[in-house]
């Protein structure tokens, strides 16, 4: 009796188990050099993942048009698209998730990048990049998502990118490449709030710049990501190999992690527990235990350019895009966090870059 109630009992927990993990998540991706979105699912019960749909995007079918950034609407039911390159502005695309059918687009300034939509607002703030503009200050455009109009543009610093907005809605917080700086915007007001100089070395912070002349940035910021629960930002310090921690109250860096080679895109999990962050110089993806502040795992990636970080909500898995080398294939990578392994690599178009993490279904 003894046993056979140990029996039922492991069974009942290894039929738990199973129901939590059988579940299927949904991710976007784009190709850049494809001027293509990939929809992806991945089986979290066997680990495994495919294409669900190729959509598409742009205007003209001899120009390379740029998929860069992407995300999804609040409600789950949309998800927008920065094409970098247009004429000479690039362009915001709006699509329906699951039918992926065009809906509209706006224009946007110059190589619109990364991108999210306030929850206290309702207003989608977009970076633009401006790529091949001059050296001087670019905007952040501010988008009604429903109407898909411009509602306002903020000034901000030279080469903007990395931007995502905090749990509350409240801010949204990017990086100026150029000038070394994290940047914080009011979403409410739209207006920056406060500008923090990222670079150690303060005989280099922008107010100190003489006649015109720039110092050569040294951090080259290029993604930033606030903790899910505390007053903390993450930013990939891409010139420097470094992953630096804001604390947000304080308005400091609180500390600086040495990474990998050039880390361009990172996230933290919803839990809190996991940095992810994407070494594009070393085609490797980095994963870090936040409470330690220590590096756990270093994955090399199946192809070089490492490039976007999404995570699941549970946690469990992160999604890696890599960009590959001239006409190779990119790819979707699949990390699972809690065994710091790579399970699964999903090959999609060149250039992979903008990824989003969309839904789970059972």
């Amino acid at each position: 009796m003894k046993c056979s109630f140990f029996t039922l009992l492991f069974a009942l927990c290894v039929c738990a188990f199973q129901s939590t993990v059988a579940q299927t998540h949904h991710i976007y991706v784009t190709a850049e050099s494809d001027d293509k979105v990939y929809e992806i699912a991945f089986n979290a019960n066997t680990q495994q993942g495919n294409i669900s749909d190729v959509i598409p995007v742009g205007e003209y079918p001899t120009e390379t048009e740029g998929p860069h950034g992407i995300n999804i609407g609040l409600d789950g039911n949309y998800w927008y698209l920065s094409v970098a390159h247009g004429t000479p502005y690039g362009w915001l695309y709006k699509f329906k998730t699951g039918s992926n059918e065009f809906v509209s687009r706006t224009e946007l300034g110059m190589f619109p990048a990364s991108m999210e939509v306030s929850s206290v607002t309702g207003l989608l703030y977009v970076v633009n990049f401006n790529l091949h503009g001059d050296m001087e200050p670019s905007t952040v455009s501010v988008v009604d998502p429903e109407a898909m109009a411009v509602v306002a543009d903020i000034t901000t610093g030279i080469m903007p990118h990395g931007s995502r907005i905090t749990t509350d809605g409240k801010f949204q917080y990017h990086v100026s490449m150029m000038t070394d700086e994290l940047m914080e915007i009011n979403t409410a007001n739209m207006e920056i709030s406060r500008r923090l100089n990222l670079n150690s070395n303060p005989s280099s912070t922008p107010d100190k710049m003489a006649n015109g002349t720039m110092p050569a940035p040294v951090v080259k910021p290029t993604w930033a990501d606030p903790h899910p629960s505390q007053d903390l930002v993450y930013v990939a310090g891409n010139g420097s190999d470094e992953i630096l921690e804001i604390d947000t109250k304080a308005w400091e860096v609180s500390r600086r992690f040495k990474s990998g080679k050039a880390p361009y895109n990172l996230e933290v999990s919803n839990n809190g527990k996991w940095l992810v962050a994407s070494y594009k110089g070393e085609g490797a993806t980095g994963v870090w235990n936040l409470e330690s502040g220590q590096e756990v795992a270093k994955i090399t990636n199946s192809r070089k350019v490492t490039h976007g970080v999404t995570i699941s909500p549970d946690s469990h898995f992160a999604f890696i895009s890599v960009e590959g080398v001239g006409g190779e294939a990119g790819s979707v990578e699949v990390i699972n966090l809690l065994t710091q392994k790579r399970v699964e690599v999903i090959e999609v178009g060149k250039q992979a870059g903008g990824i989003i993490y969309w839904k789970k279904t059972d």
